[in-house]
């Protein structure tokens, strides 16, 4: 049957439809599910966002690296990430800011985006500071160090939910059990809407004769990170700064810390053409959000998004030119 969808220009653009809808369907249920969950949990929104969600949404990151790494498919391993995160923090952050200028807590300011800096920082450093007689590449060691970081990273995250227990006061708007069935049923949609989205985009692309390599860098890399977009976008619409600012910054350290060490762990992952750009694009754009944010209102407005939206498009076209 999918190989009749793939076949069927009509069915194909059915199927993108239908995954959209799953999308931001799915996206809807998360946000509503997690704040309610959190708010009846005694525990801020934000810590909701950098864990339950910014996990559920880095899934299709997790799926597409597990089968890369089994299938030796290791630049799309760390492609995939590095791409993710670019997207996730000049795309996402920047189309959120722009439906509604995104305020973040002092912990963002102070640790998250720092923290998403290193990410793209230490990569550079594992892959170009080896041994002599080691090949170029994060190696097993390295990608233990990473989830190691991670470690401390969750360990910190829930230390400090606990500080914040007491000054969430807001009022459950859902009971437990509607609060569970939201997220799973959230991140369900979020998983399935992006891979229907991902396989007919590809479908579609192919059939119009777009080279494979144009797609890997713009559907795949857009495709895995739609689940951070629809999130965030929605929980912007909805005034959830926490869960909008706080899904993408912990989307981007389950990335790299989480995702990437784990493939590394799992298989030695070498150096790819370009990753000296990716890498320090994934650093230099934190760098930019954390300046945006580095004001009296610890905010990012509207035209600071557009900002993030043009760096990134500035980007895209370099890459695509480069090839």
């Amino acid at each position: 049957m999918l190989s009749s969808i793939f076949s069927n220009p009509i069915l194909l653009g059915l199927f993108l439809a239908v995954g959209l809808v799953l999308l931001v369907k799915g996206a809807d249920w998360l946000v509503d599910g997690a704040s309610s969950l959190a708010k009846r949990m005694g525990v801020s929104d934000l810590v909701i966002g950098l864990t339950i969600v910014a996990f559920g949404t880095s899934m299709p990151e997790f799926v597409v690296n597990m089968v890369s790494v089994v299938d030796g498919a290791t630049d799309l391993a760390i492609t995939n990430i590095l791409g993710s995160n670019t997207i996730n923090t000049l795309v996402i952050l920047g189309c959120s800011a722009i439906v509604c200028p995104l305020a973040a807590q002092k912990s963002t300011v102070r640790v998250d985006v720092p923290l998403n800096i290193l990410a793209g920082v230490l990569v550079l450093v594992f892959v170009f500071v080896t041994l002599p007689t080691e090949a170029k590449g994060l190696s097993r060691i390295e990608g233990i160090t990473l989830i190691l970081v991670f470690a401390c990273f969750l360990v910190y995250t829930f230390r400090a939910a606990k500080e914040d227990a007491a000054t969430t006061a807001e009022s459950v708007r859902l009971p437990l059990w509607k609060c569970i069935v939201n997220i799973l049923l959230g991140l369900t949609g979020l998983v399935v809407g992006g891979e229907m989205i991902v396989k007919s985009a590809v479908a579609i692309a192919r059939y119009c004769g777009v080279a494979e390599s144009v797609i890997g860098l713009t559907i795949v890399a857009l495709g895995t990170s739609l689940p951070e977009l629809a999130t965030s976008v929605v929980a912007a619409f909805k005034r959830n700064n926490d869960i909008a600012i706080g899904n993408v910054v912990g989307s981007n350290i389950f990335n790299v810390f989480f995702i990437l060490g784990t493939s590394a762990t799992i298989k030695f992952l070498p150096v790819y053409s370009g990753i000296e750009l990716d890498a320090a694009l994934v650093a230099f754009s934190s760098i930019t959000v954390w300046l945006l944010l580095l004001n009296g209102k610890r905010s990012i407005s509207r035209w600071g998004g557009a900002v993030l939206v043009l760096l990134y498009g500035a980007y895209l076209t370099y890459r695509l030119l480069s090839y």
